[in-house]
């Protein structure tokens, strides 16, 4: 990319690059006004030049997207589904999923090292259906268009940990993790005003490069019909209620980037299965290892050998990713954690896109599906 003749560095590895993404991946919190000040005052690179550089890497697509996010299993049922598909429909089934269901998100092919249980649930993806409708007959009509044979949904009892930050990921040894156990983070759906939903659809909406300054909000209150006071204070209410997630930068971690890296190459969905009484001690001592990005409560069932704690990291070497788990699963066993069962999906073909979480869509697809939006409401 250039800028003014001078060509500006896209790659995750150039160092002004990497102190940007170090802090703007998943280190700003909550709701900022001036997000990309403070992306500059923690990272220590000016200001104009965090905008050049983020301008430039989301050009060329080393930057996936610039948003704000929100703790969505707060707003919409969410579970992830584990679908089995016949081999010689999976690609399509896959195709389906990413280009045609705007409320699965990360869609994912998944293997294991050996036939285990839950092998032959090949096709992972994140579902979020909006309230008043059914996540279950969601499912069951994506069954349908996709002819799986079988689906386990698997929502979130608790959250212990959610980010990305493969920058700052980088090289980490083995077991390193916090002083202290994660936080465990109930699941609870909240319900919004109409008003509410206007302002959350414009501020979570992403950004254009040319939008990338100090007054990032402004435009967004306007497109809310709020005034900006009022947009503010809206969306602060909003944090307040657990809804506001973090102002994040994504990498293209799946394929590689404008300067020929990958970001990461393996995708690693950990499973354990703990004694009954003991998943949130497990939780919090599973996401307080600094690999982990994603971590959660979540019951498999029989399927899956009655996994009840998932997480995933990601890493360029395998060898790096298995070695971070045994570590994980000593730590387990010095805290007293008894472990039945474990195993670990890797992830293959991916598509990853925001989950649409907006009652309005869900509407509008049901009538593209053919399909009368009343039908699918809770029973």
């Amino acid at each position: 990319m250039t800028s003014l003749g001078r060509k500006v560095p896209v790659s995750t590895k150039d160092p002004v690059n990497e102190a940007i993404l170090r802090v703007s991946e998943d280190q700003l919190a909550g709701f900022h006004e001036d997000p990309l000040e403070e992306i500059s005052l923690r990272s220590g690179v000016p200001f104009e030049v965090v905008v050049e550089r983020l301008r430039a890497m989301l050009e060329a697509g080393t930057i996936r997207r610039i948003r704000q996010t929100l703790i969505t299993t707060n707003l919409a049922q969410g579970a992830l589904v584990a679908w089995r598909v016949p081999e010689e429909r999976l690609r399509a089934a896959f195709d389906w999923m990413f280009r045609e269901d705007p409320f699965s998100g990360h869609v994912v092919i998944r293997t294991t090292d050996r036939e285990s249980a839950g092998s032959r649930f090949r096709l992972w993806t994140t579902v979020k259906v909006p309230r008043p409708y059914s996540l279950e007959r969601h499912c069951q009509l994506l069954a349908d268009r996709v002819g799986a044979l079988e689906f386990r949904i698997m929502p979130a009892k608790y959250l212990f940990t959610l980010g990305v930050g493969h920058a700052r990921r980088r090289g980490l040894p083995p077991g390193s993790r916090a002083p202290a156990p994660a936080e465990a983070q109930p699941t609870r759906i909240i319900e919004l005003s109409e008003r509410e939903w206007r302002v959350l659809l414009a501020l979570k909406r992403e950004f254009r490069p040319e939008e990338l300054g100090h007054d990032l909000w402004r435009p967004r209150a306007a497109e809310a019909g709020e005034r900006f006071e009022e947009f503010v204070r809206i969306v602060r209410e909003l944090e307040r209620k657990g809804i506001v997630g973090r102002f994040s930068t994504f990498l293209e971690h799946v394929k590689p980037n404008a300067a020929g890296e990958r970001v990461t190459r393996y995708n690693a969905l950990f499973h354990w299965a703990v004694e009954p009484g003991s998943e949130l001690e497990a939780g919090k001592e599973v996401a307080r290892h600094h690999v982990i990005t994603h971590a959660y409560w979540r019951e498999a069932g029989p399927e899956f050998g009655n996994v009840n704690i998932m997480a995933v990291a990601h890493g360029t070497e395998k060898e790096w990713l298995l070695a971070h788990k045994d570590a994980i699963d000593q730590h387990l066993a010095e805290a007293g954690i008894a472990v039945t069962y474990t195993n670990v999906f890797w992830g293959g073909r991916s598509e990853i896109k925001p989950s649409e979480i907006s009652p309005f869509a869900y509407e509008e697809w049901c009538l593209v599906q053919g399909v009368r939006p009343e039908t699918m409401q809770e029973a």
